[in-house]
């Protein structure tokens, strides 16, 4: 088994350590660090619920890290709880911004295990301990300055810093930002349709139209109609030749007649 090379804080202090010798030393209940430095210097186990008693790992002694274990090598350093609060440390410490205003605090860290440098500390808003809540990843060069108990950053509001993790409360708000932003578009977008359509007058345009459609019926389209078109142009000649002929016939019929003497 080898070391992971970054390692949540919290998922360290969640395992059970256990020595080369088989004994369980409890699970870690909290953090030995250099804030100067950033660097993660050991941890804390708890053996016993019921005694004071704490042991503390140097980072260099674990050796592997497997389901809910971690595997030390040597023997702690003991301690006790009263002297354990006074290690300094920047978990939980306020993060300020650059107006001084809380914007909440240190939550978790990620760390190399075998170094000790911290990657990025995360930012909670609230208490850490519920269940839920978002978590922002500030890095180092975010960080102006640290005392005991804060630190001054160059952010001014958490929307800042990238988020990691959303809770349920983030994710609608962050929704509801992008409904806000599509409703806004869409009445900026119709708005500018609106004024367009006003500008170009569109009663005009219908005028003008009518009055187009008024001259072309000023022309009767009756007055190019052909009443016979089955009838083409050469039934026609024949037709007006017959009718000369016929005509002169009927001419020559009434003067043989009126020269006739017996009529």
């Amino acid at each position: 088994m080898r070391l992971p090379e970054n390692i949540l804080l919290s998922d360290l202090l969640n395992h059970k350590v256990r020595c080369n010798k088989g004994i369980d030393h409890g699970s870690g209940c909290s953090i030995w660090m250099h804030p100067p430095a950033h660097r993660i210097l050991g941890w804390v186990s708890k053996p016993s619920s019921l005694k004071l008693v704490r042991h503390v790992w140097k980072l260099n002694q674990c050796c592997a890290v497997a389901d809910q274990q971690i595997y030390v090598k040597g023997l702690p350093s003991v301690s006790d709880q009263v002297t354990i609060d006074r290690l300094p440390t920047l978990i939980e410490a306020d993060i300020l911004n650059t107006e001084g205003k809380r914007l909440g605090l240190i939550a978790d860290c990620i760390f190399n295990l075998n170094t000790g440098d911290i990657n990025h500390y995360l930012v909670s808003r609230s208490d850490p301990r519920i269940p839920g809540t978002s978590r922002w990843r500030l890095n180092l060069e975010r960080i102006l300055d640290q005392q005991p108990g804060f630190l001054m950053t160059s952010i001014s509001s958490l929307d800042d810093l990238p988020i990691l993790k959303s809770s349920v409360k983030q994710q609608i708000l962050k929704k509801s930002r992008v409904w806000k932003d599509q409703f806004q578009s869409f009445s900026e977008k119709a708005t500018d349709r609106l004024e367009g359509w006003l500008e170009e007058s569109p009663w005009d345009e219908k005028e003008n139209q009518f009055d187009n459609l008024t001259d072309v019926n000023e022309v009767d389209p009756l007055d190019d109609w052909d009443d016979y078109p089955e009838y083409s142009q050469k039934d026609t000649n024949d037709y007006n030749e017959s009718k000369s002929q016929n005509q002169t016939s009927y001419k020559d019929n009434i003067h043989q007649k009126r020269n006739d003497p017996w009529i």
